[in-house]
């Protein structure tokens, strides 16, 4: 599916605006339900806890999330545009 048009990348530029984290909670509250916010947190938090060679079973366990869900992040993680590894680095780079 392409989604790339000048929609999204208006919607990303203003993402890209937002300077705090207090900024961020803005938009995405306005933006987003609440659980969308926090599928999108929990599948980061996801990603960050199989690049730490977590199995299935304990992040199932910890998130409580699917391990159809899990695999998606997995093969995201594996053959996706390396998004997730990006922003892991980034936020680890700033600690």
């Amino acid at each position: 599916m392409n989604y790339r048009n000048e929609s999204v990348d208006k919607l990303f530029e203003a993402i890209l605006s937002l300077k705090t984290t207090d900024e961020c909670y803005r938009f995405f509250e306005d933006a987003c339900t609440v659980k969308e916010i926090l599928d999108i947190a929990q599948r980061f938090e996801v990603a960050k806890m199989l690049s730490d060679k977590k199995s299935y079973a304990v992040i199932a366990k910890e998130t409580g999330m699917s391990t159809a869900t899990i695999s998606r992040v997995n093969r995201a993680l594996m053959y996706g545009t390396g998004g997730y590894k990006l922003a892991m680095e980034r936020t680890e780079e700033k600690k």
